[in-house]
């Protein structure tokens, strides 16, 4: 079943002589990996004059922006950031309008408005309400002859019945803003009304159902307007919006569906080249690590070469283990959905019969393998190396995306000459389970000082992997040495400087590189921005020497003891000239 919805949106000023209702509906552009649908309906506040203008902008800027969020922002969090924006824009115009009032002696204008907004997205609704307009859900029910409704909102106003008009929250009110936010299972047949209070002012709950069951055979455009006349037939003496939004198809493509789709499916069995597994045909095998084996198979139809992941027999039955793998390929399918460069795009196969991910398959060799044959790099082809895999980072973080596993055997160079950024099995994107969350990600060499600490990983620390790759790339060897997956990190001394290393490092990428690895967080790179920075400058604007890190800072407990030692020292040559020395 395809995703289908169909709307219709009525306004009418009514016995006001300004309408200040405003409406509106914005799909999903066409190729978006999940379809989906964005309505809101606001109902500006007559202060000054401006209620129109709160609630056309907040309406407007909601549904502009709103499908050019990361797709890794669950939907309730892309709300909440847009919507808090617009509210930060309205509070300042406000404050505006209030000082050019006090320097006029006039009155105070200012923009003020509710707002009920309604995304649908693979099977699910999340809403957004400030204020006192109201969304609605009429339920199909295949045992009743017709459906009941239900309020889905809660008005933000004061009970009073002589203040029910006064609002006690609305966008562009205050700094703070508190959003509601619902969300909740979508059936095909249901039916979403967003009205404004002109309309649900007037018209009882029951007449609203009694409206909508009445027109179900009719067009969502002409239920929505024969809602707006009713109410004002009934005497309304507000501006009367209504929005519909009817479910007639559903998509299936949400990271929770997958997952439930994924515990029904069986483990893929050990397969052998020349095996066929729904249209694919294996090739090579291409990894096995105990936990996943990586094939390359070859698309019958197409001929074209994929990639094949799948779970080791031992894991194939862990739920934990199946989600990890679910969310990988979500995640790919995410972050390369607008611009697949730097990432390994995955592919979705509905009709798979057994559980893997699938995923392009590209040509080349991982970085850690060529350094193991000994390839060498000249210093450009590097920088011109970093500066990809640091924009390809760039892109990840800025999606809400922490990676928590750059080395090289995560940089991948294509036969088509594309620096890749390979597995985003650790990578967290705030949708992963809580056992993938608490996981201690990552290779203990590339692992910075604060995740030794116990401190939670973020880009701080993937920028810090990188700046350790970097570092072994052009050194040959690692700027803290190696460690152990049963030892711990230890930072007792700054790296040495790689043009000491190796001569023909320039200056200026010994200091970035250097930078990178710096015991010190305050010393690194905050962005992998101003890595790419710094990068793209070069010997233009380079960046000064970093600063040697205290011993109090690299070795703590060295320092402690130096401490004491020295004490002791003192204590004694005191004590000695108090008993020998002759006074």
């Amino acid at each position: 079943m395809s995703f289908e919805v169909e709307i219709g949106c009525a306004c009418q000023r009514g016995k006001r002589s300004v309408n200040e209702d405003f409406g509106g509906a914005q799909r999903s552009a066409h190729g978006d990996g999940v379809p989906g649908i964005i309505a809101a309906v606001a109902d500006g506040v007559s202060t000054g004059g401006h209620g129109l203008e709160a609630a056309q902008t907040t309406v407007m800027g909601l549904l502009a922006d709103f499908f050019a969020t990361p797709a890794t922002w669950e939907m309730s969090v892309a709300l909440d950031r847009l919507i808090s924006a617009q509210n930060t824009w309205l509070v300042a115009h406000n404050r505006y309008r209030e000082n050019l009032a006090l320097q006029d002696s006039g009155p105070a204008a200012a923009a003020l408005t509710t707002l009920s907004a309604i995304v649908l997205q693979g099977q699910v609704f999340t809403l957004a309400h400030v204020g006192d307009s109201r969304v609605w859900r009429l339920a199909a029910s295949s045992d009743k002859a017709t459906a009941e409704i239900e309020q889905l909102t809660q008005d933000h106003a004061y009970a009073h019945p002589d203040q029910r008009s006064r609002l006690t929250r609305a966008v562009g009110l205050d700094e703070t803003l508190r959003v509601d936010f619902l969300q909740g299972e979508a059936r095909l047949g249901d039916c979403f009304l967003l009205t404004t209070d002109g309309v649900h002012g007037t018209l009882k709950p029951s007449r609203l159902a009694e409206l909508l069951n009445a027109m179900q055979s009719d067009s969502a455009q002409a239920a929505a307007e024969r809602v707006v006349a009713a109410a004002l037939e009934a005497g309304s003496n507000d501006n009367c919006t209504a929005l519909i939004m009817r479910v007639r198809g559903l998509d299936a493509a949400r990271l929770e569906d997958e997952i439930a789709r994924s515990r029904h499916l069986p483990p893929l069995p050990r397969r052998r080249i020349g095996d066929v597994i729904d249209g694919y045909t294996i090739t090579a095998l291409v990894a096995d690590t105990g936990v996943h084996r990586l094939y390359q198979a070859r698309e019958i139809k197409t001929q074209q070469l994929v990639a094949i992941k799948t779970l080791h027999e031992s894991r194939a039955s862990d739920a934990e283990d199946r989600a990890m793998l679910v969310h990988e390929a979500w995640l790919a399918q995410r972050v390369t959905e607008r611009d697949a460069r730097g990432f390994v795009c995955a592919r979705t196969h509905p009709g798979a019969t057994a559980f893997y991910a699938l995923y392009d398959w590209h040509g080349g060799a991982t970085l850690e393998q060529m350094l193991a044959a000994k390839r060498r790099f000249d210093v450009s082809e590097m920088v011109a190396a970093a500066i990809a895999i640091t924009r390809a980072l760039g892109r990840l973080h800025r999606q809400g995306v922490i990676h928590r596993d750059i080395k090289p055997g995560n940089l991948h160079l294509g036969d088509d000459g594309q620096w890749r950024v390979l597995d985003l099995g650790a990578a967290l994107s705030g949708r992963e389970s809580a056992a993938a969350r608490e996981l201690h990600a990552g290779t203990p060499s590339y692992i910075n000082p604060e995740q030794w600490r116990g401190e939670a990983a973020g880009a701080h620390s993937d920028l810090f992997a990188l700046g350790v790759t970097l570092y072994l790339w052009l050194a040959g060897r690692l700027p803290y040495g190696e460690v152990e997956p049963y030892q711990a990190g230890r930072y007792r001394r700054d790296p040495p400087a790689l043009s000491r290393i190796r001569p023909d490092v320039p200056i200026w990428l010994d200091h970035l590189v250097r930078k990178a690895v710096a015991l010190e967080p305050a010393q690194r790179f905050e962005t992998a921005e101003e890595m790419l920075l710094a990068l793209e400058r070069g010997a233009a604007r380079a960046l000064p020497a970093p600063a040697a890190t205290p011993l109090a800072a690299r070795d703590p407990l060295m320092f402690w003891k130096m401490g004491f030692g020295l004490s002791v020292l003192l204590n004694g040559l005191l004590l000695y000239w108090l008993l020998f020395l002759p006074r």
